[in-house]
């Protein structure tokens, strides 16, 4: 019966009641023993509800900030924590559509301390239900400087709404306009809607040529300019449709908008709106310009090696000064300013991603050249041409398991993020061929002695001295037969070649010698031969680019550009190289006319012969390559997938460093 008695009585114990109690009995860290009480009970712990609240409000945590905040207002007597609470409460309430209790909140707050922004949440919920007027008047009576940005842009939509709702339509296109100014994309593209729906419904039609005029600079303008040529098509003048399309700024527009605007254009001019333009956004300034410029150089070449005057193929070069803020502004200047049908870049991390998100926005094709994990994820309109770590490996396993018939695999990679990367994707690839790392050992970064990992690999005790064993160990020894070093078939390294110069060596002195290795395109260098020598005789690695390729179109290549700039390209020149030409060649069919046409063709291209490799772009908008399997063959560099393979080769000239055949 006790039992019972106490579970009808929890039932009936309120949220608030139940936290109070919960807080009676927690223990607190550190208690002195003349603290406790006569029964040895510590005392309660002082647990900041409002804090705690706030935290898990900030969070987006609202239904766990909501029994906190309201116990607050039983236990708090403090007027200005007080204030907080019912603020905080009001905007979960507004959030879950609660407006009369977002108003009670408010109402709760002395009306001495009620400031700009109580008063913004009281005119939001007024306006909920719909008590616009006096929404309207509260909404108005906030000052914008005292609140947050957002909370400024949705007063400024609220007041549009509202505006809306009294019949003063030009006063909410006025504050439509000011919202738009400050908002963001998706924002902007609900207002858009809205301010079209006045202009169409709602606006008298003597009144369109003001408000055109009025907000030339503005969607809202371009709405009522939208809205006049509409008119003229369905009153049969066709020549004052084309007048009013003339002044019609499409780029104002937003995106999402923009693409029956650029049709009706097309109709009534005869013309694209797009310019037979590509946007390249690359560092050209700062400590990344050298290898911006270097991008730049395959694409001028790309441009020159081909008849361009006939096409008129134009590429717009812009700094991204590898700042995503610098490289979301430009891909969106290119969109809308300069009316470029795709885009080319970034190469750097956080300006790709930045710039990916901004052209997914304006609906432009954008191919960056970026390693950053994810970006064709970002949407439909982002596609990569990269050598990625995911490429290097999948070729790597698919080599060794289906082509050598290996099956098992020791890893020796560095503790950084290319090295943990590499060492996860090698093994999920290995692992899908139904092979299987065995061992896998880690070095530092920066380390020069790779003793211990080398011994880790073979079963050894790093801490074993031979030279401290007795002469009955030393003789017990001789009677143990030799196992293999170790149980695996090939030691995979991804590191670059002067790190491998060291560990090479290293190796073959630990006694793990004729092993197969296996390598990333940091080992495609003059150095790995000079500094690994006959350690690395017989190893097998991947590449993006091979200068001595026999492939006709990558010999063309590195002459012409040798011929251009007195030096052979690296990888960087050959991906603007083929980027370019990729753009050239999709810009030059006649059924490319606009950024979806683009879209959709270089989503379907497949096995384009690029000087990086044969590309197809998967579903996502990856590139799958062809890559350069390489290999060191009697102290040269060799091409062992290419036509005639056994003449792909970079000569080394004794003690000397590489040199072209």
């Amino acid at each position: 019966m006790l039992c019972l008695s106490l579970g009808r009585m929890m039932r009936n114990l309120s949220v608030n009641t139940l936290i109070l109690l919960l807080l009676l009995v927690l223990p607190s860290g550190t208690v002195r023993a003349e603290d406790r009480d006569l029964f040895g009970a510590e005392p309660p712990v002082a647990i900041d509800l409002l804090s705690e609240g706030l935290e898990l409000y900030r969070a987006g945590q609202y239904e766990a900030a909501l029994p906190m905040l309201q116990s607050t207002l039983d236990v708090e007597s403090d007027p200005t924590r007080l204030y907080q609470a019912h603020l905080a409460l009001a905007r979960i309430y507004l959030h879950k559509k609660k407006f009369d209790a977002a108003l009670s909140e408010v109402a709760a707050i002395p009306v001495a301390m009620r400031d700009d922004e109580a008063r913004y949440l009281e005119g939001r919920a007024l306006l909920a239900i719909h008590l616009t007027a006096e929404g309207v008047v509260a909404l108005q009576g906030v000052r914008p400087e005292k609140i947050a940005p957002v909370d400024r842009v949705n007063r400024l939509r609220a007041l549009a709404e509202g505006n809306a709702g009294l019949g003063q339509y030009q006063q909410a296109l006025w504050f439509a306009h000011q919202a738009m100014r400050g908002a963001a994309s998706a924002d902007i593209s609900a207002l858009y809607d809205f301010s079209q729906q006045l202009v169409d419904k709602r606006i008298n039609g003597e009144l369109l040529p003001e408000i055109a005029f009025m907000f030339a600079d503005s969607p809202v303008g371009a709405a009522a300019r939208l809205r006049l040529v509409e008119n003229a098509l369905a009153d049969g003048d066709q020549q004052q449709a084309r007048t009013q399309v003339a002044q019609l700024n499409i780029g104002l527009i937003p995106a999402s908008h923009r693409s029956e605007a650029i049709k009706l254009y097309t109709r009534l001019t005869g013309e694209s709106w797009l310019q037979r333009a590509v946007g390249v956004v690359l560092p050209l300034s700062g400590r990344f310009s050298a290898f911006g410029n270097l991008v730049r150089r395959g694409m001028d070449l790309a441009l020159e090696m081909q008849d361009n005057d006939e096409s008129g193929v134009r590429f717009l070069y812009r700094d991204s000064e590898a700042d995503p803020v610098a490289s979301r502004e430009v891909v969106r200047k290119l969109s809308v300013s300069d009316k470029a049908l795709a885009i080319a870049g970034p190469i750097t991390g956080s300006a790709s991603e930045a710039a990916a998100e901004q052209a997914q926005t304006e609906k432009i094709p954008l191919l960056t050249l970026s390693q950053r994990s994810g970006l064709p994820e970002i949407g439909p309109y982002v596609f990569r041409n990269s050598l990625t770590s995911r490429l290097q490996t999948q070729e790597l396993a698919r080599y060794a398991v289906e082509e050598l018939g290996m099956s098992s695999f020791g890893v020796l990679y560095p503790d950084n993020r290319l090295g943990r990367e590499m060492a996860r994707l090698f093994s999920e690839e290995v692992k899908k061929r139904n092979g299987l790392v065995t061992d896998i050992e880690s070095y530092g970064d920066e380390d020069t002695d790779f003793g211990r990992p080398i011994k880790l690999l073979k079963g050894d005790d790093p801490g074993f001295n031979e030279e401290e064993m007795s002469e009955q160990e030393i003789l017990e020894d001789l009677f143990i037969p030799d196992f293999p070093p170790v149980s695996f078939d090939a030691l995979f390294i991804p590191d670059y070649a002067d790190r491998i110069g060291m560990i090479a060596p290293q190796l073959a002195y630990y006694g793990i010698e004729d092993l197969p290795l296996l390598g990333i395109n940091g080992w495609n260098s003059p150095d790995l031969i000079r500094l690994a020598g006959p350690f690395v005789e017989g190893a097998v690695f991947v590449d993006g680019f091979f200068a001595y390729s026999k492939y006709p179109f990558v010999e063309e290549f590195v002459n012409r550009y040798f011929a251009r700039y007195g030096e052979e390209p690296t990888i960087l020149e050959a991906q603007g190289f083929d980027v370019a030409n990729i753009f050239m060649t999709l810009l030059n069919r006649d059924d490319v006319r606009t950024r979806e046409d683009f879209r959709l063709a270089l989503s379907q291209l497949a096995n384009y012969p690029g000087v990086t490799g044969a590309t197809t772009f998967n579903l996502v908008g990856d590139a799958e390559k062809v890559l350069f399997l390489l290999k060191v063959e009697n102290g040269n560099i060799r091409q062992i997938n290419g036509p005639d393979h056994l003449e792909n080769e970079i000569p080394i000239e004794e003690g000397d460093a590489l040199s072209v055949e």
